[in-house]
């Protein structure tokens, strides 16, 4: 059993939306709610509360690229870790387990 788990619903989608590649604060946001359709919507405050946490867990690195924002300030690239990864792979496995006991009890009882 992982003391890390079960996962919040946002920080899953956090970690699964940096599974493919790095992305911008703003391109992870589009992309949870856009995986979940629609059902996870985080707040900048909620996002970039959750970035900071999994990176003091060193879930995930961030990256200052050249190229600055339309503000002047470096543009931040979130990346999943190897540990994110491990995690995420993890709460994956965990959440197909549920899945499997409440199909299993599910079979044959009318809806």
């Amino acid at each position: 059993m992982n003391e890390n788990l079960p996962l919040t619903e946002a920080t899953f989608f956090i970690l699964l939306t940096l599974a493919s590649d790095g992305k911008h604060g703003y391109a992870i946001m589009q992309d949870a709610a856009s995986l979940s359709a629609g059902r996870v919507t985080l707040s900048t405050g909620t996002l970039y509360g959750a970035l900071k946490r999994l990176l003091e867990q060193g879930w995930i690195t961030r990256i200052d690229e050249d190229e600055p924002d339309t503000d002047g300030r470096p543009r931040k690239v979130y990346e999943l870790t190897g540990e994110g990864r491990r995690i995420l792979h993890a709460e994956t496995h965990r959440l197909q387990h549920v899945v499997e006991i409440a199909r299993g009890q599910l079979e044959g009882s009318e809806l």
